[in-house]
């Protein structure tokens, strides 16, 4: 199976403020702009998911109207009470407690890496069993990054870690391709 993984757009939030759970739009100008690009890239025909959270809702509705398949599974982390605070902002020790356990630590009491990917792996898990020969997901980069762990035959606690100790480079809007076996 194939996954074409889209980044979401840019999402409305000022420059160095936390954000993952929370709903945040695009500006639907520049979504106007990035569709023809989109639609041009992707394969026509295959199944669509999406995360429910609006920067990436609305572009799968954008891409695939009533026919996209909505998964909470497929959401970012949840950052607790650190959402829409900025960086800067956010109690160091906490940052360290974070950085000394990347996976496990829950930052601002929300959701650690190994808990979303447990949720991730099983929305791979379902995907795999779909009769067709890939799908397209609307998601966030966080999941984009497990998703690739996954389809390399990580369990979800390597997932984690592997997600955790790298920073990531997916531009918004960008695609990425794997094979899953």
């Amino acid at each position: 199976m194939r996954l074409y993984l889209v980044r979401h757009l840019a999402p409305m939030v000022a420059p160095g403020v936390c954000y993952g759970r929370t709903d945040l739009a695009v500006d639907p100008d520049l979504q106007a702009l990035a569709l023809p690009a989109l639609r041009a890239a992707l394969p026509a025909g295959m199944p669509l998911f999406s995360s429910p959270l609006r920067r990436c809702a609305d572009l799968a509705a954008a891409l695939g109207g009533a026919a996209v398949r909505y998964d909470a599974r497929l959401a970012e982390l949840d950052f607790g009470e650190w959402e829409m605070r900025r960086w800067d902002d956010i109690d160091r020790a906490g940052v360290d407690a974070w950085a000394a356990d990347m996976a496990g630590y829950r930052p601002g009491g929300g959701e650690s890496v190994a808990d979303m990917a447990r949720r991730v792996s099983a929305f791979h898990a379902d995907c795999m069993r779909l009769p067709a020969p890939g799908a397209i997901v609307i998601c966030h980069a966080g999941t984009i990054r497990l998703l690739s762990a996954r389809a390399r035959g990580l369990a979800p606690e390597a997932m984690a870690l592997e997600a955790a100790q790298h920073p990531h480079a997916i531009a918004y809007g960008e695609t990425v391709i794997i094979d899953c076996v």
